[in-house]
């Protein structure tokens, strides 16, 4: 048995499975449990279809506003690619390799539970398709976020029967052609099988976990990062005393101050005497703002678990029961409210960490303006605080809520929708933003320390240090600072904390 598998079922999927999945680029296989799970469910539909003639929703119907037109049963199969090809209507910039595979690997695990009255073949295709890097050109735009994600998932789905794009071998090319590559025929979709493929939140969900493992990693880089300017700016240790924060016991402040005082332990800086009383908000507040960010990351995180780790397609089929029901399950509005809330919360890192930047460089503390020697003749580190300072005001834009918007759809059949297909774009781009505007903060902070020495920082954090000025060397004097910046947003990216 190779470790490189992931192996999926009803078996809950953990947070740190997918990063595992997504680091080590593992592969998928649905288990033997799993497996007999789907068969049994599409042998009980093809039985029910068989011997009855009750309308059942997308099975033998119409879609959406077409519910009540019935669709013979020589033309189910039909039906099921015409719903493919007809709802791959997506636009815009394409979606990032990862998290194609990432919504490919949830649609199996949620079609996995045999609910969804999938076949077997379908599975194990979509499970070639992911193992061997036949990745769907999938577009940004297109999904309402209810019924799912459908034009996403078509794309994502349709190169199955031979249509659509793929890239295989980083190469670009039809489907057919990468089809005929492999010596794969197209599926021939049965009854139910179209619809169980594009209804579903998948790419809600994949953008949404992709943003909760950067965000993760980010505001581990936020309380180091913050820890170096609040030694550069000679920040007063009080604020993080751990007697301050017991008595309002917020679990992410809590956690935040505790992680500071563990970064500065043994800091020369931090523990010598100090002349200011009294820090501005930016520093004395990092545990307040930055542990309510925690403490929505944790929420959200809640919901995404749950999601990915549920049944989101429509109609749903339960043999046990004998019951095949039409439901809501694909709605996003969970999702979307939380990705609303993620870009909120980690906006407000961002923004607190332009306002520690602008402090850096304001010639207080015994630091020289925009941290440079000779300011006049240098601007130094003036207009990185500028690129900052837009970016995060780009993302108070992007935070006003996609989730209190809907459009009705399907001639009002779908008459309220979640649009957590925007809310998930732009989170992601949200969290983008807050790398570059921490890694503007990073290159700040370290220029600034190297005005306190010889006195130094905690060994942890010189460490780190040490590893970025090997990157970015020490600004002298006014210098080409693109690459500065650039540099030091691949250092955030790169750096194994």
């Amino acid at each position: 048995m190779s470790y490189n598998y992931l192996p999926l079922d009803s078996s809950e999927l953990t947070f740190q499975q997918v990063k595992h999945y997504l680091k080590y680029k593992q592969l998928v296989s649905v288990t033997f449990a799993a497996h007999e799970a789907i068969v049994k469910c599409r042998l009980y539909l093809d039985k029910k279809l068989a011997e009855s003639d009750e309308l059942f929703y997308g099975i033998n119907t119409g879609f959406g506003f077409l519910q009540n037109v019935k669709i013979d049963k020589e033309q189910l199969r039909a039906l099921q690619s015409n719903l493919l090809l007809s709802h791959a209507c997506g636009i815009g910039e394409e979606v990032p390799d990862e998290i194609v595979k990432l919504m490919m690997m949830l649609k199996i695990k949620s079609l996995s539970y045999g609910y969804s009255g999938i076949g077997i073949e379908v599975i194990k295709r979509l499970m070639d398709m992911h193992n061997s890097e036949v990745l769907p050109v999938i577009y940004i735009q297109g999904s309402l976020g209810a019924s799912g994600d459908l034009a996403p998932l078509s794309h994502m789905c349709v190169p199955l029967i031979g249509f659509g794009e793929v890239r295989y071998n980083a190469v670009k090319m039809k489907a057919e052609d990468a089809l005929a590559m492999l010596n794969w025929k197209p599926v021939e979709l049965q009854s139910k099988e179209g619809l169980a493929l594009i209804n579903g939140t998948q790419f809600m969900s994949a953008y949404g976990i992709s943003a909760l493992v950067k965000s993760e990693r980010l505001m581990e880089w936020a309380s180091i990062i913050a820890a170096i300017s609040f030694d550069a700016f000679d920040g007063n240790k009080d604020s993080l005393d751990e007697n301050l924060h017991s008595i309002r016991n917020h679990e992410g402040q809590v956690f935040v101050a505790s992680e500071m005082r563990s970064l500065l332990e043994e800091s020369g800086i931090h523990n010598h005497h100090k002349k200011f009383l009294q820090d501005p908000y930016s520093f004395r507040c990092i545990p307040q703002v930055h542990g309510a960010s925690k403490d929505t990351f944790d929420f959200v995180l809640r919901i995404f678990l749950k999601e990915i780790n549920s049944v989101t397609d429509n109609p749903n089929i339960f043999p046990e029961k004998d019951l095949i029901l039409s439901g809501g399950n694909f709605h996003g509005q969970p999702l979307a409210l939380g990705l609303d809330f993620l870009a909120i919360a980690m906006s407000e890192i961002a923004n607190i960490s332009e306002r520690r930047i602008y402090q850096l460089l304001s010639g207080q503390r015994e630091l020289p303006l925009f941290l440079v020697k000779n300011p006049g003749l240098n601007s130094g580190l003036m207009i990185p605080q500028y690129t900052a300072a837009g970016i995060v005001s780009e993302n108070k834009q992007l935070c006003t809520p996609a989730s209190v918007d809907s459009i009705s759809s399907s001639n009002n059949q779908e008459d309220h929708v979640s649009m957590g297909a925007n809310a998930a774009t732009k989170c992601l781009r949200v969290i983008g933003n807050v790398e570059k505007v921490l890694a503007i903060e990073l290159l700040s902070a370290v220029q600034a320390i190297e005005f306190r020495r010889p006195l130094k920082t905690s060994p942890v954090l010189e460490e780190i240090i040490s590893a970025f000025r090997q990157k970015i060397s020490f600004n002298e004097a006014d210098r080409f600072l693109h690459d500065d910046m650039r540099n030091a947003i691949e250092f955030v990216k790169n750096y194994e904390l």
